[in-house]
């Protein structure tokens, strides 16, 4: 596996890659949720690349950024282990050199459920994934469903701009109990994570938002939103204490 710490190496490097390339953007704490996308981009494409960064610009709370676990050796020893081609690990000055003066706006669907909850929080997505997609230059960049949210965004977003790239949406991978994958799992005490499983158990077996929302705050849990949105149920909770965790999940419905 090469590992690029230089986004200008990186990209004189890019010219001699074997194609179709397929990128994993990632912020690291990996999980089998993150492996199932590398596998399929490693099924789907010659060379795969994953991207390790935790972008600032994109955390509300200053809290949830420093609680944000960091595991880079265990990550580069699991994308070893996986066959990844090519990792690269770029700095905060290399992917905001120009201080972040120029982003990317989305003024409709990133103001909607997270978004509504989380100020700033999708154009710190959008912009920097606009940035690794232009640096990897991929045929096919993977996301998870879990943050169906973003991945709609990043779609939509490309679509746009008219970029040369496929999104690619991956299918949520659970734990046994239904606990959806996330990296900030890591972060649940003993007692939030006995209670974590009941969001997707609620969301999958309640009728209305308004139960879930109701049964959620009845079980202890800071209840951000629960909706249902063109077919697809979403909600976004917290839980525990230091830190507090914020948990999404969503699944389709059977709609009326």
């Amino acid at each position: 596996m090469k590992v690029f710490n230089s986004v200008s190496d990186y990209i004189s490097s890019r010219s001699g890659f074997e194609g179709p390339v397929g990128f994993v953007p990632t912020m690291g704490a990996l999980h089998s949720g993150h492996r199932s996308l590398i596998v399929r981009s490693i099924e789907e494409n010659q060379t795969t690349v994953v991207s390790i960064y935790v972008n600032p610009m994109q955390f509300d709370n200053e809290n949830d950024l420093v609680a944000y676990p960091e595991t880079l050796v265990e990550d580069q020893a699991t994308l070893e282990a996986l066959g990844v081609d090519v990792l690269v690990l770029p700095t905060y000055d290399q992917i905001y050199g120009d201080g972040f003066r120029y982003q990317v706006l989305e003024n409709l669907f990133s103001h909607e459920l997270c978004g509504a909850h989380r100020d700033g929080h999708f154009t710190g997505v959008l912009t920097v994934v606009m940035k690794l997609l232009n640096i990897v230059r991929p045929q096919k960049a993977y996301f998870g469903e879990k943050d169906y949210q973003q991945y709609q965004l990043i779609s939509d977003m490309v679509d746009a701009f008219f970029m040369d790239v496929e999104i690619v949406p991956c299918t949520i991978v659970r734990e046994s109990d239904g606990l959806a994958l996330s990296s900030r799992n890591l972060n649940l005490d003993s007692c939030a994570r006995a209670k974590a499983p009941l969001i997707h158990e609620l969301i999958s077996n309640v009728s209305s938002d308004i139960e879930v929302a109701q049964a959620l705050s009845e079980a202890g849990f800071d209840v951000d939103y629960v909706e249902t949105h063109d077919g697809r149920r979403f909600v976004a909770a917290k839980i525990g204490e230091n830190p507090v965790v914020r948990l999404i999940d969503n699944i389709p419905v059977a709609m009326p």
